[in-house]
């Protein structure tokens, strides 16, 4: 992460802690990358780092999505409304019934 936007998203969050090694949360998939930083005070809201090539980097304030799944612990989604791919209740479903 590029310092002057790890100083920016320090100064927007409330732990003022920020990791430096931040990895995109989307499964396989082509396009733009979304990495979380935290939860900002607001309800449902989130700071992503987003990145298309080592040089197109930004930080963007995202709604959560509103997705739960449809299984009786109602599992939400922990990516942001309208994200590409699936959601990660999703992917854990998917490696139970691998490994199950």
């Amino acid at each position: 992460m590029p310092l002057h936007l790890a100083r920016e998203a320090r100064a927007r969050l409330a732990a003022q802690i920020v990791d430096s090694a931040v990895r995109c949360q989307l499964s396989a998939h082509g396009g733009a990358h979304y990495g979380l930083l935290d939860d900002l005070g607001e309800y449902g809201t989130a700071l992503w780092l987003r990145w298309q090539e080592k040089t197109d980097v930004d930080l963007v304030v995202l709604p959560d999505c509103p997705a739960v799944a449809p299984s009786p612990d109602g599992e939400g989604c922990c990516l942001f409304v309208d994200h590409a791919e699936r959601h990660t209740w999703e992917d854990t479903l998917a490696e139970i019934t691998r490994t199950g």
